[in-house]
């Protein structure tokens, strides 16, 4: 079963265009299945039932997997088995009557616009690597990309004629975003006073470089933004997809359309973006139980 993994990868990579991290999501939940049916004897694609199924979500159930993280799983063993079914690899589907683990759909964490004026203020300098990450911080709360978007970002991606970026999100869609008078300056003094001195290689074409000349990591990043976030003073553990979340809900609470959001986060569906509406009302609710005399 091995080499129908092997084709179902390859088929998402080519025929999808999934990007890298999707990718090994993908086989790292479709190794586990095939583990599973390995444990119970199953050789073949058509010796599988939905009771096998079935069997290996109950497994993962008392291992104490979450229900959203289980219906991740199941997501991706439905798409492999219509694969086979599709290439005639196998005769039926045994997912096909099954229903996603329930699940409560968590709210975001994010910061407030207070605690994202005290972080992005806090690299405060003229070196090089400060400058950096000033900037960095200032497109990522501009622009609300992905930590993925904004480390794989080139230098011909920035148009500062017209003071947007060029982001390339899941699947390889580009999408034009803006970046603000802020975020621009702060990019402007990086590239002129700050990546220069970093000494790129030639053939570096990243905007945002380590301090040995190369691309930055997304690890990499992450380090910074936790390194920056406890000398900022902000106590709670923070990663970067928070401050995409703030982006989205400061932008919705201060009169910005959904629909503009979800261009700007490169949301396909609308839905995606509807979890920050559910953001501000609890906020609402919190609001009102707090100040309110009957609350």
């Amino acid at each position: 079963m091995d080499s129908y993994l092997d084709s179902f990868l390859n088929y998402l990579v080519v025929e999808k265009g999934l990007s890298v991290n999707t990718l090994e999501a993908y086989g790292r939940d479709l190794r586990r299945y095939l583990d599973y049916l390995m444990s119970q004897d199953i050789n073949g694609i058509d010796q599988i039932t939905q009771a096998q199924v079935i069997g290996f979500l109950a497994a993962l159930k008392d291992e104490g997997l979450a229900p959203r993280s289980r219906a991740r799983v199941l997501s991706s063993i439905r798409s492999f088995h219509r694969f086979l079914l599709g290439e005639k690899h196998a005769k039926n589907n045994p997912t096909l009557l099954l229903e996603s683990p329930r699940t409560l759909r968590a709210l975001p964490r994010l910061l407030s616009q207070q605690e994202v004026e005290s972080l992005l203020a806090t690299p405060n300098g003229t070196d090089p690597l400060t400058l950096r990450d000033r900037a960095m911080l200032e497109v990522l709360y501009a622009t609300g990309l992905r930590v993925s978007e904004l480390v794989g970002l080139k230098r011909a991606d920035i148009n500062r004629d017209i003071g947007c970026l060029s982001a390339f999100g899941k699947g390889s869609k580009q999408r034009l975003v803006p970046l603000g008078e802020v975020a621009l300056t702060a990019l402007e003094e990086y590239l002129a006073q700050g990546r220069a001195l970093l000494k790129p290689a030639s053939a570096c074409q990243y905007l945002f470089l380590n301090r040995r000349g190369g691309g930055l990591s997304r690890q990499g990043f992450w380090k910074i933004l936790r390194r920056i976030a406890l000398q900022s003073g902000i106590n709670c553990t923070i990663y970067p997809h928070m401050l995409r979340h703030s982006f989205a809900t400061h932008l919705l609470e201060n009169g910005a359309d959904l629909r503009a959001v979800q261009t700007m986060l490169g949301h396909a569906d609308i839905s995606t973006t509807q979890i920050y509406t559910h953001v501000i009302r609890e906020r609402l609710k919190q609001v009102h139980q707090q100040f309110h005399p009957r609350g």
